[in-house]
């Protein structure tokens, strides 16, 4: 998938980034530079991902039947902003929200699906869908930071967290147009070069380059899904479809056609950072992973989940919580157990970087101690850089113009 975020960012990974979900890592390996606060998951610098990370956390540990420490859910909520939005960090959440907090869509969105499936914070997610709601562009989509223009990703992940809170997408509309009137403006033509994925935005010439971030992201959000998702029914065609005017349907067909194909020979996605040559892309693989199953094309799907199984378990281990979340989102979206992820339980490995959740029942409890997996060929690249590689939605939602 792409690579997206700010300058900022950026500069604290270390890395150059290329084009996602709205998508999952700890930002730096270094020593944070803000103290983590207690109740947040993970020991990186929160500063960049503190609201992602804490909500894709909490949305693995409902997805395996967890209920999350109270601790956990209460730094989340503690976030939000009186008129109802959330910044990606803010340090000290007693001091009230100003101008120069930069509050954004996806944080806010992932914040709704989290507090959305942890249940009993029905005011909070309102809040938050009314201020999202108040950000949607003219063309019916999202831009990361309120005031830029729309682009696929941050649209799709507002449309995940609308439909987490009972919210059709459809309805919610600006100027007339909803989000499912956004999404085939970024479907590049299949007779293009990329045919069927998805652009993160046109470049300032009106043209489309293919963006497997943005498709993943994209296939979601034009099938009404989040973060969250089981195999849906098979494509209507498995191939790219031409269309004068494409349906949401076709949208996500066309896009899960384009990721099918880029993971058929390898199983996995080659990342786009500069300087990461020939290296792949763990977080948008699993990322790619949870939008094909979700578009019913399950053989790929498990395809690019075996690969990951054999070579991301590095790769999760040090990038942090959010890595663990979408490896876990990616196997429950197959079906697969992640107690057992080549020898490493993901579920354990999540679990005990910050609070422990409760069991909402017997049949789901914390995996045995982890044991040392193999180290996956791929294995090779500096930690620096590793950060920083494939970390799916987040990292898509941290720049606001395609390069």
């Amino acid at each position: 998938m792409n690579v997206r975020r700010s300058a900022a960012a950026l500069a604290a990974v270390g890395v150059l980034a290329a084009a996602a979900p709205a998508t999952a890592a700890d930002p730096s390996p270094s020593a944070p530079k803000v103290t983590v606060p207690s109740g947040l998951y993970g020991k990186g610098d929160p500063t960049y991902d503190g609201v992602w990370r804490q909500s894709m956390t909490l949305l693995a540990q409902r997805t395996l039947g967890y209920r999350p420490a109270a601790a956990a859910v209460d730094w989340l909520t503690g976030q939000q902003c009186a008129n109802g939005s959330f910044a990606a960090f803010r340090a000290a959440p007693a001091k009230g929200c100003d101008d120069k907090l930069k509050v954004d869509s996806n944080s806010t969105a992932a914040a709704v699906q989290a507090l959305a499936a942890t249940g009993g914070h029905g005011g909070a997610v309102s809040k938050a869908v009314d201020w999202l709601k108040s950000v949607q562009n003219k063309d019916g989509g999202w831009s990361y930071y309120p005031g830029d223009g729309s682009d696929a990703n941050s649209t799709s992940v507002v449309i995940g967290a609308l439909a987490a809170a009972g919210t059709d997408p459809a309805d919610v509309r600006k100027a007339g147009k909803s989000p499912y009137d956004a999404l085939p403006a970024w479907s590049v033509p299949c007779d293009q070069d990329g045919g069927g994925a998805l652009a993160f935005q046109q470049d300032p010439k009106g043209k489309l380059a293919a963006n497997a971030d943005a498709t993943a992201a994209g296939v979601l959000g034009a099938l009404g899904k989040g973060f969250v998702t089981e195999a849906g029914k098979a494509p209507a065609n498995e191939s790219c479809v031409k269309a004068a005017r494409l349906t949401r349907a076709q949208v996500a067909d066309n896009g899960g056609a384009y990721l099918a194909a880029a993971v058929a020979k390898s199983g996995h996605l080659m990342s786009a950072l500069a300087g990461a040559k020939d290296q792949p892309d763990f977080g948008n693989t699993a990322d790619t992973v949870v939008a094909l199953a979700a578009d019913g094309r399950t053989e790929p799907a498990k395809k690019a989940y075996a690969w990951l199984e054999k070579n991301a378990g590095p790769w999760a281990r040090q990038s942090g919580p959010a890595a663990y979340a979408q490896l876990i989102l990616a196997a429950h979206a197959i079906g697969e157990q992640p107690g057992d992820f080549n020898g490493t339980s993901l579920v354990h490995s999540l679990n005990e970087l910050g609070p422990a959740p409760r069991t909402d029942s017997a049949a789901h409890k914390p995996a045995a101690e982890e044991k040392d997996s193999k180290t996956g060929v791929w294995w090779t690249i500096g930690l620096g850089l590793v950060a920083g590689i494939g970390i799916g939605f987040l990292l898509s939602a941290r720049k606001k113009r395609q390069p």
